[in-house]
């Protein structure tokens, strides 16, 4: 007669099960090692952010099979170009028609600019800074800055008017290449807060690249002074973006420098793309609201590494919320578009014409447009 498990078994068998569970949640091994530091509250959608449905009911340019234009900007050939999540960089008319497919580049570019030649400068987060000309053909331009100093995450470019490509490497400790993609290398180092991000500098002529500048915690987008003279660079894992000395060589924005300061700070979403728009704007891009309990965890690091645990799903992350909006060179907010409803996901950032503004999207499968 077959014997049923008494209660005692049972309990024994719970017992087990918890403590492994527990054991695993404590003391697996993780890549990150996060760190303390002191998130603001998150201030809401309220002031030049107050919630609005002006990003609301886009319009649509089809990709075909393609998805994720992450990065939307015009050539020198008046052409649009959009990276795709494939590697795939897509070249179109401005209203989406005689769409071809310019170059792959086997990684993922996540940000682009054109020089005075006419080719393109890409960041590429598994390969580094690649030009990439009007033929398709893909040159590697860098992918370290010097002995032992690898170019990890590439991840926006802009191209000032001598020449010199200034681009981000969002984290020195996570290789999309390494960590399973660009998504699962950013969030271990947002989780992390290591702030190993940087500003790099690349020189076409002495084929040399330089940092500008290093401490940030995951460098994404960058942009361009209309003077030259300064750069922009959105810091994603909190919450602000910079104003830098374009001429700064190796600073460390975690300490006080007169070469760097926070312009924008606090806000109410994750930063992801700068983009210079007409009359002097440029454009952000909020891929994903702040979320109060992540905000809640930054000063435990030990909880945060048990998140590394945990399926990503379960990461508390913000609800969807399409969002972008333009400030002038001082910081001031001069236009707010949102969606609520995230029905164009992901929004990380915005490409001005006179008749339209272009919404990237990290993983939507057109790219949406609003007439100006």
């Amino acid at each position: 007669m077959r014997r049923l498990p008494t209660a005692r078994m049972l309990a024994a068998a719970v017992a087990v099960i918890a403590t492994a569970a527990v054991a695993y949640l404590c003391l697996w091994p993780v890549p990150a090692e996060p760190v303390a530091w002191a998130a603001p509250r998150p201030p809401g959608y309220v002031g030049p952010h107050a919630a609005n449905t002006r990003l609301a009911q886009l319009h649509r340019i089809d990709i075909g099979s393609e998805f994720g234009p992450e990065h939307i900007a015009f050539g020198p050939d008046g052409k649009l170009y959009a990276a795709m999540t494939s590697g795939t960089l897509l070249r179109m008319d401005a209203d989406g028609s005689r769409r071809e497919v310019l170059a792959s580049t086997g990684g993922r570019v996540l940000g682009f600019d054109f020089d005075a030649q006419g080719r393109m400068l890409a960041a590429d987060a598994m390969k580094g800074l690649l030009a990439i000309g009007v033929d398709g053909k893909v040159e590697l331009l860098a992918d370290s800055v010097g002995p032992g100093d690898p170019i990890r995450y590439a991840n926006s470019v802009v191209v000032a008017p001598d020449g010199t490509v200034y681009f981000t490497d969002a984290s020195a400790r996570f290789a999309p290449s390494r960590w399973g993609g660009t998504y699962e290398a950013s969030v271990l180092d947002i989780i992390e807060q290591a702030a190993t991000g940087r500003v790099l500098a690349h020189d076409p002529v002495a084929h040399g690249t330089r940092v500008v500048a290093q401490g940030f915690s995951f460098a994404n987008g960058i942009a361009l002074s209309a003077d030259g003279h300064s750069l922009f660079v959105a810091e994603t894992g909190r919450y602000r973006v910079w104003k830098l000395d374009a001429a700064a060589r190796g600073i460390d924005v975690r300490h006080a420098t007169p070469q760097a300061r926070v312009l924008l700070d606090n806000l109410p979403g994750y930063p992801d793309n700068l983009m210079r728009g007409r009359g002097g704007r440029i454009w952000v891009g909020l891929f994903k609201p702040r979320n109060p309990a992540a905000d809640s965890l930054a000063e435990r690091p030990f909880l945060r590494k048990v998140l590394l645990r945990l399926p990503r799903a379960w990461l508390p992350l913000g609800k969807p919320h399409g969002h972008v909006f333009a400030i002038d060179e001082d910081g001031r907010v001069v236009e707010d578009l949102q969606d609520p409803d995230g029905t164009y996901p992901e929004t990380t950032g915005a490409t001005e014409t006179a008749q339209r503004l272009y919404i990237h999207s990290l993983h939507a499968p057109a790219i949406g447009w609003l007439a100006r």
